[in-house]
């Protein structure tokens, strides 16, 4: 589970050539979800909006694990029994984020859903769970154990208790989707916010770039950057309203599927990519491998920015960007 990214758009109010900037906002996938587009009138806008609600729910009722009829919840009911054949869409998907897992040594695993919850962040817990409560909660986590056959597009998983959940990647998915489809459909220019998972396209009607905000949570009243989006994604994952302290060390409630321990030493991290999906990946990714090694990884990608604030408040960044630039 991800904290929504705290984000601020600048959206111009000026507009050329009849262009208008038309927003809907609703309340999908269990989080809050945006779409801005820029047309010539309120029907085309509408349109537009319409057009991506309706892919979010058509995603969803194919990759949701909450959903009992969704193709992911079928392979999660027939974990150790059956192989089971999914779309190509969903396969891909699935192979993808698989890729992900291995680029980041398991600290980013779709399979993280078969975790047992033995960590509150609700303030009802006193104590931490013990090391052997700890260790057998992920006992059936596991990457490797995610078996793909290609030929037949069928996902297995190889443990029965196994299961997966896409929320970590899904909804970045969602909004390159939502991106492509709306380009097809002759939208210029937009920006779809699934949660904090965020992908642009084209210019403001001032002629303007998109631009976001980053905030550091441990000062929400100062953004100290802005940046603009030249036809890119940003996902900001954050544990700064979800944590518990014991002895002194900060829990985040973003779990390592590794060793069953929240991540510690990060709230907050924003990947830039041009594509949301991996942007969202990534983002867990490096709250659970922490600052050091995160950055070392962003830094051998190419194409991707990376800004990491600490639980010091300090902030840091990948080589690619220049943070003074955008202050």
């Amino acid at each position: 589970m991800r904290v929504v990214a705290i984000l601020l758009f600048a959206l111009a109010t000026s507009s050329s050539f009849g262009q208008q900037i038309f927003k809907k906002k609703q309340n999908l996938l269990g989080s809050p979800f945006e779409i801005t587009v820029v047309a010539t009138d309120s029907i085309q806008g509408n349109q537009y909006t319409d057009l991506a609600i309706a892919e979010v729910k058509r995603i969803e009722n194919l990759i949701s694990d909450w959903i009992p009829t969704t193709q992911i919840s079928k392979v999660n009911q027939n974990a150790g029994i059956t192989p089971v054949k999914v779309d190509k869409e969903v396969y891909d998907l699935v192979e993808r984020a698989t890729k992900i897992s291995k680029l980041t040594s398991g600290a980013f695993d779709i399979s993280y859903a078969s975790m047992d919850k033995i960590w509150k962040f609700d303030g009802s817990m006193k104590e931490m769970p013990s090391p052997e409560a700890i260790k057998k909660s992920v006992e059936r986590v596991g990457y490797q154990n995610i078996i793909l056959n290609p030929k037949d597009t069928t996902i297995f998983l190889k443990n029965k208790g196994m299961k997966l959940g896409l929320g970590g990647i899904g909804q970045g998915y969602i909004a390159d989707k939502i991106k492509v489809l709306l380009q097809e459909k002759g939208c210029k220019s937009g920006i779809v916010n699934v949660s904090g998972d965020i992908n642009t396209w084209g210019k403001q009607p001032s002629g303007e770039l998109w631009t976001v905000g980053i905030i550091n949570p441990m000062n929400k009243n100062k953004v100290f950057a802005t940046f603009p989006l030249d036809n890119s994604a940003v996902e900001t994952s954050g544990s700064y309203e979800k944590f518990v302290t014991f002895n002194g060390k900060r829990y985040s409630h973003i779990i390592d599927p590794r060793t069953g321990y929240p991540a510690s030493g990060i709230v907050s991290v924003s990947v830039f990519s041009k594509q949301t999906e991996l942007a969202d990946a990534l983002a867990t990714g490096i709250f659970v491998l922490g600052v050091e090694v995160g950055l070392d990884l962003i830094n051998q990608l190419n194409g991707i920015g990376c800004i990491i604030v600490d639980d010091k408040g300090t902030i840091h960044v990948s080589k690619n960007i220049d943070i003074k630039k955008y202050q």
